[in-house]
């Protein structure tokens, strides 16, 4: 935990030092804060630094064509456990088509975390795996009934140009004027996504 991260995405600063982690906060992602200060608790700590990876990895792996990386689910709330799986969502352009494809080219970032994962695994007990959702631009801005979790629990790890923070808030005001809710429900919950619905009605987010 006590390496640096060299940031040169700023051409004035020639590659200023920055200690771990002070960059994720940079546009003030959604949920950072979850993961930030020295009281987190050794599971959220261990979970920080394969975030810390996962950016890496898919920073080199996707290059200019990464547009944002975020996890959700029990990580991105910060209440993980020992056995959660790590869900993410990259976005990134030019991806091929189909989900094979496009886990295969992911497959050299998952290779990269593999040493942290062992590690974890050994020193920690955590016993996770990477588990991502890949979206091009273009899909996430036709939606999908996974974004409606993503409001209250995404941890956005890298969005230099705000797309995906900005998507989120604006679908975030959207189901407000909807008046929409998630509903507790055995264990889990659902979406009542408009209370005042009539019969017939056509709604859209």
């Amino acid at each position: 935990m006590g390496e640096t991260w060299v940031d040169r995405s700023n051409t004035e600063s020639g590659g200023r030092r920055r200690p771990p982690h002070e960059w994720l906060a940079r546009g003030a992602p959604l949920g950072y804060d979850r993961y930030r200060g020295n009281g987190m608790g050794e599971i959220r700590a261990a979970f920080r630094q394969l975030l810390d990876a996962v950016v890496e990895a898919t920073r080199r792996i996707y290059g200019n064509r990464l547009v944002a990386v975020a996890v959700f689910g029990s990580v991105g709330r910060g209440t993980p456990r020992h056995d959660s799986d790590c869900d993410l969502l990259i976005v990134a352009r030019d991806l091929p088509r189909g989900r094979l494809a496009r886990m295969q080219e992911f497959a050299a970032a998952e290779a990269a975390c593999e040493p942290l994962l062992r590690r974890l695994e050994a020193r920690e007990g955590i016993r996770t795996v990477l588990s991502p959702v890949f979206k091009t631009p273009e899909e996430l801005v036709r939606g999908s009934p996974l974004f409606l979790d993503l409001v209250d629990d995404a941890l956005i790890l890298f969005d230099p140009q705000r797309f995906l923070q900005d998507y989120l808030e604006a679908l975030r005001e959207r189901l407000r004027a909807l008046g929409a809710r998630r509903v507790p429900y055995r264990g889990a919950w659902y979406w009542d996504l408009k209370s005042d619905y009539r019969p017939g009605e056509v709604f859209e987010l």
